[in-house]
């Protein structure tokens, strides 16, 4: 059942970064916004146009500049070097479709092409998931390794478990995001019946307060003209 935004408030309220994650980055900010009264669906014009736009943004903005010197980016790399991930296999979420950005970004639906355009275009990892499907809060923790995460592989499911230490989004069913922001779990992923979803926005030092806002208010407004009734929340979790 849909939760009203008193709920979606009150479970805003419950996302918590772990001790052991703020002393790897004290300058890691979360912005997380729920929305709820989506309407899913195939990609559209709309989600098209922001696509479209974000790829000439980020083309212009790394003409003359490897995604990984972006100073975003490159704090992104350091933060997975530090709990032992290699970024140049596992890349952060926002430099790997960045990579992909001059040749044309995925299509996938409207809601996931949203919060994609505004990934690229803010220069910031963002990643979407289905709010029906998370047990319990949001927790960013750094893995036991005793957390079950739901993938795929050879075209079935499968479960995983995460070495312990890397730093992993989970709630009381498992890893819902492996190595920060790099893969999303199979059971909370959006689909085309996703219609109340949460964003995390990922900021380091790098990306001030101020950008990190903008980026915010910019996936608010493309998913309230997506859909138009929606109700939308966000708290800023240091």
């Amino acid at each position: 059942m849909a939760a009203d935004t008193a709920d979606i408030k009150a479970w805003l309220d419950t996302v918590t970064v772990a001790p052991a994650v703020r002393e790897l980055r004290p300058d890691y900010r979360a912005l997380v916004v729920v929305a709820e009264g989506l309407l899913p669906g195939p990609s559209d014009e709309a989600s098209e146009r922001l696509l479209a736009s974000a790829e000439e943004r980020v083309r212009a903005l790394l003409a003359d500049t490897a995604p990984e010197d972006h100073p975003h980016l490159a704090a992104w790399r350091e933060a997975f070097r530090a709990f032992g991930a290699k970024p140049q296999r596992t890349r952060p979420s926002a430099e790997a479709l960045l990579r992909r950005a001059p040749a044309g970004l995925p299509r996938v639906d409207r809601l996931t092409d949203i919060y994609n355009a505004i990934s690229v275009a803010h220069v910031l990892p963002l990643g979407g998931e289905d709010l029906d499907h998370y047990r319990g809060p949001a927790r960013l923790i750094r893995a036991t390794g005793d957390e079950p995460f739901e993938t795929t592989a050879g075209g079935g499911t499968v479960i995983e478990h995460c070495p312990p230490g890397e730093v992993v989004w989970s709630d009381d069913a498992g890893v819902t995001c492996r190595r920060w922001n790099w893969r999303q779990c199979v059971r909370t992923r959006l689909t085309l019946a996703t219609t109340r979803a949460v964003f995390i926005l990922d900021a380091l030092g790098p990306m001030g307060d101020a950008e990190l806002a903008a980026a915010g208010e910019a996936l608010t407004d493309a998913l309230v003209a997506s859909s138009p009734g929606a109700s939308v929340a966000s708290r800023l979790v240091r």
